[in-house]
């Protein structure tokens, strides 16, 4: 079983300025948890499309439920590759990222297109896309279900670190932006999560299908 999450959004710049902006996120406020980020390959195709990988290493902070339960020596940074495409003609922009290790715990696969508005062309639609799974038996469930929630946290933090690099581009940053504080929603569920995982123990796999 797979959690998968949609969300359609849009933001009110160009779409050539949020593709300058995504290059140029990190470092900002809301992005922290992000250590490096690096290119491993760029082309430009005959067709004139900019095709890219990168590795980029963030934090892997467990919650506390998770502390009592996997071991204390479980690598604290996950790394993530990015593929991305950026078409010029059809004015779209794709990324694609999943991470390389920390699999079996969790796997979490992201796609994210980026499209000129047609109905306002000084505007930028944006789709996102993504899939959690889980290996650990007996547990997938739950750990899935913390997954979303983190995931969900973290995509509201990507949208606020490019509307903030947006904003830098176009000369200030709006103060309501920084007095908006994150929380982590998965956070809040860590007490729920505990007693759950606490409780649950092995259960048969035909309950997680």
């Amino acid at each position: 079983m797979v959690k998968y999450f949609f969300n359609e959004t849009d933001i009110k710049s160009s779409w050539d300025h949020v593709t300058t902006a995504f290059w140029q996120r990190y470092p900002n406020p809301f992005s922290t948890h992000v250590l490096t980020e690096d290119v491993v390959f760029r082309e430009v195709t005959a067709d004139h499309q900019l095709r890219t990988r990168r590795l980029l290493t963030k934090t892997n902070r467990l919650p506390r439920w998770a502390e009592c339960i996997f071991p204390t020596n479980l690598a604290k940074s996950v790394y993530i590759l990015e593929d991305s495409v950026v078409d010029p003609v059809s004015k779209s922009f794709t990324t694609y990222t999943w991470n390389l290790n920390h699999t079996t715990l969790m796997t979490v696969r992201e796609r994210c297109v980026f499209q000129q508005s047609e109905e306002r062309p000084h505007c930028t639609d944006i789709q996102r896309e993504a899939w959690i799974s889980s290996g650990i038996y007996g547990f997938s469930r739950p750990i899935q279900e913390f997954g979303l929630a983190r995931f969900k946290s973290n995509q509201v933090k990507s949208m606020k670190g490019l509307e903030y690099v947006l904003a830098n581009m176009h000369g200030e940053v709006p103060q309501w932006l920084l007095r908006d504080p994150v929380k982590d929603s998965s956070e809040k569920k860590g007490a729920a999560m505990a007693a759950t995982l606490a409780s649950a123990g092995p259960q048969k796999p035909s309950q997680y299908v």
